[in-house]
């Protein structure tokens, strides 16, 4: 049976290209479309579909208020879409506070070579969705101010994944973790999909006298970057930024890549600093990626770095978690049943390359445990 897709829009054109686009998956089908907010409200509670796409910028009921009414009736994995501005930004990190789960700009083919990849690339994200929505609907917090904290719900409504591999890193909590006796300089952070939620969880659990420094590898376009680097910074107790080229690496400092640009880790493992480069290569799929900003600290920190992959579509980070693995680094995964998306995480855990698989609540305590912290 073909996952049900509810489409949001005031513009009936692009509520014609979307479903036009979705129904050419066997898979997946639109079941009925809501031209504002209100009309979504009440087709998402009758129609109860697997997977609503939502526009921010409507008349009567916006798509923020609707998602938090949707959330608060029937709760459904939300793909909102939003434009490519600062505004469009605060809008969708709005919306993702709301209870939505991710986002695409509503350009979408801006973000892909050409119209045919970027109709694979909503597929491919309502699909992931679609899957995964029972473990994934969040409702949402009355904080304009921040993302919520999801909460996961256990479903067997949701297509099968390949299970870890019984010698891959076990699901523990932070209560019966134990540390290693490490010493590190470096925490390191790669995600995606449902990345923004996960990764405030993780970051407001620091103490602001964190001592390591903290890089951040997020999917997400150049315009949003420094929103959610603001934001964050807002909500944490350690400071939060945009990286820049130059930066030096500091304790209880936690530097997000840019939208657009590979983020490299530069220098000596005593002078580490940041480089931020242009890259309009077409071989690397994502910008930034998470591979390349794991291989540059694999050589410049070597074994001092613990990195954490979070929930993401894909399997971004797993060759620079082998790198790191190589250097004799320690490597976590956020576990199945707390990710929006359990991709990259399984791709390191199926690897082999994970120590410990991990709910996302039992990240940052786990950390400072490990650290020896606190």
């Amino acid at each position: 049976m073909a996952y049900k897709v509810l489409v949001v829009d005031d513009s009936s054109f692009f509520r014609r290209r979307v479903t036009e686009i979705i129904n050419q998956d066997k898979n997946l089908e639109v079941i009925d479309v809501a031209v504002n907010g209100i009309d979504a409200v009440e087709k998402a509670v009758a129609l109860k579909p697997d997977v609503i796409t939502m526009d921010i910028e409507m008349p009567l009921l916006n798509g923020i208020e609707a998602v938090k009414q949707i959330m608060a009736k029937s709760p459904t994995a939300i793909l909102m879409f939003s434009s490519l501005t600062h505004q469009g930004a605060r809008a969708t990190l709005d919306a993702l506070d709301a209870g939505a789960l991710d986002f695409l700009p509503k350009k979408f083919n801006e973000i892909a070579k050409n119209s045919e990849d970027a109709g694979s690339l909503l597929r491919q994200r309502v699909t992931q969705l679609a899957r995964r929505k029972g473990f994934a609907v969040r409702k949402p917090v009355a904080r304009a101010s921040s993302l919520t904290q999801p909460v996961t719900t256990r479903s067997t409504d949701h297509k099968k994944v390949v299970k870890p591999a019984p010698t891959a890193g076990a699901t523990k909590s932070s209560a019966n973790f134990r540390s290693s006796g490490k010493k590190y300089k470096l925490l390191a952070l790669g995600t995606s999909t449902g990345g923004p939620i996960a990764l405030q969880k993780v970051l407001t659990k620091l103490p602001a006298d964190f001592p390591l420094p903290i890089i951040m590898i997020q999917h997400m376009p150049a315009a949003f970057t420094n929103a959610f680097a603001n934001r964050l910074n807002t909500l944490c107790k350690i400071s939060v930024k945009e990286a820049e080229d130059g930066d030096v690496l500091k304790p209880g400092c936690a530097y997000l890549a840019p939208g657009g640009r590979q983020m490299i880790v530069d220098g000596t493992e005593n002078a580490a600093r940041l480089k931020i480069l242009e890259d309009n290569s077409e071989r690397i799929a994502f910008k930034p990626s998470v591979d390349i900003s794991f291989g540059s600290a694999a050589k410049i920190f070597n074994g001092s770095v613990l990195a954490v992959v979070l929930t993401g579509m894909g399997s971004d980070g797993r060759e620079g978690s082998r790198m790191l693995k190589g250097k004799g680094a320690t490597i976590w995964a956020q576990d199945e049943q707390s990710c929006v998306v359990y991709g990259m995480p399984q791709a390191v855990t199926v690897a082999g390359l994970s120590e410990l698989s991990l709910d996302i609540n039992d990240v940052a305590p786990s950390v400072l445990k490990e650290i020896n912290h606190g």
